[in-house]
């Protein structure tokens, strides 16, 4: 069975949900045009943005092969995001809906 990390991006302070909706879909499809072999081991997402303090949050379930990858291209696009714990491993069970909803590849 394959593991998962949780990834969690947070937003700007006060950004609002509609432009760090947009931000995210620009790096993620940025990634599905340049490396979509990395890309499809992005999993799952969560169904909604929570709100933290004066940012939103997402959580992403990404295999733990392409968390480097992906932490690069989160600094590269400027999305803030928490430290990676790389100890608390996930299965694909875990991102079940409705809280979670599979990526399309």
């Amino acid at each position: 069975m394959e593991d998962y990390l949780c990834l969690t991006v947070q937003s700007q302070p006060g950004e609002s949900q509609d432009a760090f909706k947009s931000r995210l879909s620009a790096l993620w499809s940025a990634m599905l045009r340049e490396d979509q072999d990395r890309f499809e081991n992005v999993y799952a997402e969560t169904v909604r943005f929570e709100q933290k303090n004066s940012s939103l949050t997402r959580q992403y379930l990404i295999a733990v092969e392409v968390a480097d990858e992906v932490e690069r291209r989160l600094l590269e696009a400027g999305i803030d995001f928490l430290p990676i714990d790389r100890e608390d491993l996930f299965s694909k069970y875990e991102a079940a809906p409705p809280e979670w909803m599979q990526i399309e590849h």
